[in-house]
């Protein structure tokens, strides 16, 4: 019987991850509604062998070299036909029973919706919403991320705060994400250029340009414990991080404020270079000027969607403003 969706978690050397996750995942995953998909990124160590042994339920997919986050999705993606619908599914999220049915029952009955996420609990401390997801993400004119419960660096506990029912937000994220097979692949999938951090941000916005909505599912809750792949105290991540995020913002924004974010942009980076300078961490300052430095030489290929749409949906506000020097720290307090 064919499968309405594909969960797949991308794997790379994860044997000692599979054991504690996968499990759990396959208990509260509907054999019915979904195949569970383990992407193998070129793995070195045993985690072929742990599936084909221990977890033979879940379909075992060598995509033959570590290919990075999104070229590795691109190519399962490509590979899995026949689904409606696709999650991505990072290794270190615990699912919760009943996790998937709302998601899928919402993009059923909207067909202008392209992707859902759950609530994302942090694993670390369960009470408290997760960095990478929370309760779905936005984005401010100068390109900052942020979540519904999570503000820079603050995570709001889960204290059912903002509601039970689907709201709309920006971006969903890669951490747990369903969204339309269809719709991946007309949009391009994950942009390969990005590797690995925020390129799923950079996808929303180009769905967002083409006219779809994306929406967050309080009712389905997962936890995810982040970091597992790359820490945060990598100044490879913060590389990547500020890179990808410049990257972001010369596909997306509308041309006429193109130039002058780009220049504010310039500035606060190297500021922020200077902040991590004067703390000490002097991997992550040379990571920001090497990333600016690498940008000099890639050549985006700009969105050909509606991208004054997709801009008058980002937060009107600078969050660092916000944040910093207005000290609303929670969601709720942002100015509208």
């Amino acid at each position: 019987m064919r499968k309405k969706v594909a969960v797949i978690v991308l794997n790379w050397n994860g044997s000692t991850l599979i054991p504690h996750y996968l499990p759990t995942l396959l208990e509260h995953t509907d054999p019915e509604l979904a195949d569970v998909i383990e992407a193998d990124n070129g793995s070195t160590d045993d985690s072929l062998e742990i599936l084909a042994r221990d977890y033979p339920r879940a379909v075992a997919l060598p995509l033959g070299s570590n290919l990075g986050f999104a070229a590795g999705y691109n190519r399962a993606i490509a590979q899995l036909e026949g689904y409606d619908y696709i999650c991505l599914l990072n290794d270190d999220v615990l699912v919760t029973k009943g996790w998937l049915e709302p998601l899928v029952t919402f993009l059923d009955s909207h067909p202008e919706v392209v992707s859902v996420q759950p609530t994302i609990r942090w694993e670390r401390e369960p009470k408290r919403l997760e960095y990478a997801g929370a309760l779905g993400g936005y984005m401010d004119r100068l390109g900052y991320p942020f979540c519904r419960g999570r503000l820079f660096s603050t995570l709001e506990e889960d204290r059912g705060q903002y509601g039970t029912e689907p709201m709309p937000v920006f971006w969903t994220s890669g951490a747990c994400m369903l969204c339309r097979r269809e719709a991946y692949l007309a949009a391009g999938g994950l942009d390969e250029t990005f590797v690995a951090h925020q390129e799923e941000i950079d996808l929303c916005w180009r769905w967002q340009a083409a006219g779809h909505d994306l929406y967050v599912i309080p009712e389905s809750v997962v936890y995810h414990w982040g970091g597992k792949s790359l820490s945060a105290d990598n100044p490879r991540k913060t590389f990547l991080n500020f890179r990808n995020n410049i990257l972001m913002l010369q596909k997306n924004l509308p041309s006429r404020v193109l130039r002058s974010t780009l220049r504010k942009r310039w500035l606060l980076d190297h500021i922020a270079a200077l902040q991590f300078l004067l703390r000490g961490h002097l991997g992550d300052a040379r990571a920001v000027l090497r990333a600016r430095r690498e940008l000099r030489r890639l050549r985006p290929v700009r969105s050909g969607s509606d991208l004054e749409r997709a801009y008058s949906r980002l937060y009107p506000r600078s969050i660092l403003l916000e944040y910093h020097l207005r000290g609303h720290h929670t969601y709720d307090r942002l100015s509208p």
